[in-house]
């Protein structure tokens, strides 16, 4: 090898060959860091007793997740009586825990009022020998009324029963555990509020382990912690296969998304929230059965629970807060973590090394002053285009296969387009160097990349510290690298220096792409784009390879600026242009290539349908009946049945939220409207005291109950909980509240308002199925039914004044 002639940080000789070695190494530590991720092969039945075996796991999955089991409904019933039975058949002595409970966790734009639920947990003890605390194993027993929950969350609760037995084979251990298998999660997160709020065994807090599944694949990922999480973090990390990322748990604290684990985070737990989340497209809905479960993601959540049971069992719980909070990330099956104090010494660090690196290639005659203000200015072009260009490309999508707008947030098979966003991104990011390498110079853009990871950790660190490794830990190696690459001799030296630098760059974002792409899904691919945007930038250095040597060196980078147009001209330099432009073009012909083949194999049929949203509304007052629809346009099936543009129902319907709906006009069926009688009415100057009974007369999920805005409500109270009734609601509607799974005797509430004269009330209850309706017709095979609270919902509701 020999230094440069050209403006690279380095030129070897042999470049064609270099290229392939350097690219080889990382394609290899790229393998091995991917690797880290897969999931482990499941156990069968036969394993040894006191192994977690998804065999028989899955058994449990599979007599859970025989039918949909709403909450209230009597497939939920015999869900619980299962498993208070296996619980027994142990030798626990399992209680179910009937109570009324709130709203657990953040309102929702669709939620219509306060959430209330009759639950009924299953709860039991496998008590400690000498406890410093408890443990707690929580997954949710109950599904959404659309689909069986063959992963959301019998996979959860499955796991918690096979862990069970695994711990009752073993010698018992130090601390408490105690398995809470709550009701209601999918309604309003009310089962675990009602545990938390109401449970003796809740009293002192502890630790939280919740098990959930979003998808049917993947690996299982720690996306959430509670505060002060370095102890817990390193127990999760000696896991038999941790995956998590603390940036992971800064993007969730972003999203409208809760589980059980935020009653228990909220009430002062500690804990770790777990799940597999790829294949969302089978989220909540009727696809998501036990066949589609990938028994692999149930072996992983099984042998991660497992151990931290034994290891938190086996601890002084009482230090567990101490240390405050962890980065962490997946590094070649293990969990690499360090102190959260460290954040911003590294990301300071990074910064400077960057600097360094740009007043050494400055010394060299590798830039010049203008140039590197140039390299700043232009490389978050990438990083602004490709994120761009991949939320450009799913509208694409969504435009030739409109049924992608209605899943969830990932076609059925999104393998082939997740890859054709990276190829995407790689296309723009090598199109971009091509053009401008010969006008800036390597050493340019390779500095002014590195600048801007260093600049985005510090952004990072100030805004989401756990998330700021992403860019301060390849900034600083690279930055490293590329000081070594310019004093190191032989140049070889320099080179190793240079794919160790990307190296490290591609063991800490490619994970993070490939977790962020069913996090966030194709929906939001631009946030994949954007990280791999930046692992391009990290890797400049490498991906210079791939374009032809200059001739001859200038005497200053201002001389480079002047000769590369003149070289461009020649027919060598025709030539090099061709050859520096074609790795963006096979990326480019790359990336439309796996959208064709993803359209080709991603067809909706019978077993992969596509989603349609509809439900039925009756307004009992004027006898007239709307179709309604979420979707956010009329397409296909559910044409025939809703039209114009999507607008709100909050004045005649609020207990279905301020969400925007598509109507179209329905046959009234014979419906009775829930009834309300007034039990009570106290009056004391301009407030009354109304005590109310609502009384479903059919069959129903839920009932809503809704004040006009008109009056003030200063109190509330159903079933002996306070409510709170500082939420307004949709539309004229001020106080109201939801009530979930309600006994067939009706609720009893008691609202005290400031009104002297009449009160106006809307009420509604709601029932799960459209099949027998007048003028529903069944859907063709090809076309199902998308995962929504509301799918399927028939709504009545009436209004009356007290």
């Amino acid at each position: 090898m020999r230094r440069p002639p050209d403006h690279s940080l380095i030129s070897p000789g042999h470049r064609g060959l270099v290229a392939a070695a350097a690219m080889t190494v990382l394609v290899a530590v790229g393998a091995g860091a991917l690797a880290g991720l897969r999931t482990p092969a499941p156990r069968g039945v036969d394993a040894p007793a006191g192994q977690f075996s998804a065999g028989r796991a899955f058994g449990h999955v599979q007599a859970i997740a025989a039918a949909p089991h709403v909450a209230g409904s009597a497939a939920n019933e015999r869900v619980r009586t299962r498993l208070v039975d296996t619980l027994r058949g142990l030798g626990l002595a399992p209680e179910v825990q009937d109570a009324v409970s709130v709203q657990g966790g953040k309102p929702s734009a669709d939620a219509g009022g306060v959430g209330v639920a009759r639950v009924s947990n299953v709860v039991a003890l496998l008590p400690g020998t000498a406890p410093t605390g408890r443990v707690f194993l929580v997954a949710h027993y109950d599904s959404v009324q659309a689909g069986p929950g063959g992963n959301d969350d019998a996979a959860g609760v499955a796991t918690v029963l096979e862990t069970a037995r695994a711990l009752t084979a073993g010698p018992r251990l130090r601390n408490d555990v105690v398995l809470v298998l709550t009701d209601a999660e999918e309604a309003c997160l009310c089962g675990a509020q009602a545990f938390v709020d109401q449970h003796p065994l809740a009293r002192g807090g502890g630790v939280a382990l919740n098990l959930e599944a979003r998808g049917h694949t993947g690996p299982v990922i720690m996306f959430e912690t509670s505060a002060d999480n370095a102890r817990l973090v390193a127990a999760y990390a000696r896991a038999p296969r941790p995956v998590g990322t603390s940036f992971g748990v800064e993007i969730y604290r972003l999203l409208p998304n809760d589980t059980d684990f935020t009653s228990f985070r909220e009430a002062g737990f500690a804990g770790l929230n777990s799940a597999y989340i790829d294949g969302a497209a089978v989220y909540h809905a009727p696809t998501d059965t036990p066949a589609t479960m990938d028994r692999r993601s149930l072996q992983q959540h099984g042998d991660n629970a497992l151990a931290l049971a034994r290891d938190l069992g086996g601890r002084d719980l009482a230090t567990l807060h101490a240390g405050g909070d962890a980065t962490y990330f997946p590094l070649f099956g293990a969990l690499m973590t360090y102190p959260g104090w460290l954040t911003w010494p590294l990301a300071v660090l990074a910064a400077l090394a960057v600097g360094v690196l740009g007043w050494l290639a400055r010394r060299r005659g590798l830039v010049s002053g203008r140039a590197l203000a140039a390299g700043a200015a232009l490389a978050p072009v990438p990083l602004v285009l490709a994120p761009l260009l991949a939320q450009a490309g799913w509208w694409v999508l969504t435009l030739i296969r409109p049924g992608y707008a209605a899943l969830p947030i990932d076609p059925y098979r999104p393998l082939w387009f997740r890859v054709a966003v990276l190829a995407l991104t790689a296309a723009v990011t090598l199109a971009w160097y091509a053009l401008l390498r010969r006008r800036t110079g390597p050493a340019t853009l390779a500095v002014g990349g590195l600048g801007w990871l260093a600049a985005v950790g510090l952004l990072l660190a100030a805004v989401a510290p756990g998330g700021s490794y992403l860019t301060v830990l390849p900034a600083l190696a690279g930055a490293l690298a590329a000081c070594a690459a310019i004093l190191l001799r032989p140049a070889w030296a320099g080179m190793a220096a240079l794919v160790a630098g990307a190296a490290v760059a591609v063991v800490v974002l490619l994970p993070a792409v490939v977790l962020l792409f069913p996090a966030l899904g194709l929906v939001t691919s631009g946030g994949a784009a954007l990280l791999a945007a930046l692992l391009g930038l990290a890797a400049l250095p490498i991906l210079d390879l791939l374009h032809p040597s200059e001739t001859g060196r200038p005497e200053s980078a201002t001389d480079a600026d002047r000769a590369a147009p003149r070289a461009a001209g020649r027919p060598g330099g025709r030539r090099a242009r061709v050859r520096g432009a074609l790795p963006a073009l096979v990326a480019a012909v790359t990336a439309l290539a796996c959208v064709g083949l993803g359209l080709r194999l991603d067809r909706f049929d019978a077993a992969h349908p596509a989603p349609t949203h509809l439900m039925y509304a009756l307004d009992a007052d004027t006898g007239q009946a709307r179709w309604l629809s979420r979707e956010s346009a009329p397409r296909g099936w559910t044409a025939n049945y809703v039209s114009g543009d999507p607008r709100s129902m909050a004045d005649t319907l609020p207990g279905l939220g301020s969400v925007r709906l598509l109507s179209g006009p329905a046959p009234a069926a014979d419906l009775p409207a829930p009834r309300l009688t007034v039990v009570s009415d106290t009056r004391a100057g301009d407030t009354r005291t109304l005590r109310l009974r609502l009384v479903p007369q059919r069959p129903v999920r839920l009932v809503t109950l809704h004040v006009d805005a008109a009056t003030p409500v200063t109190a509330a109270t159903v079933g002996g909980r306070h409510l709170p009734v500082d939420h307004p609601g949709p539309g004229r509607w001020g106080f109201g509240l939801v009530f979930h799974a309600p006994p067939a005797a009706g609720i009893e509430a008691t609202l005290t308002v400031r009104a002297s004269g009449p009160v106006i009330l809307r009420v509604m209850d709601g029932s799960d199925g459209l099949t027998g309706l007048p003028g529903f017709r069944p859907r063709p095979a090809d076309v199902g039914i998308v995962g929504s609270h509301t799918s399927e919902l028939v709504a009545v509701a009436r209004t009356l004044t007290v």
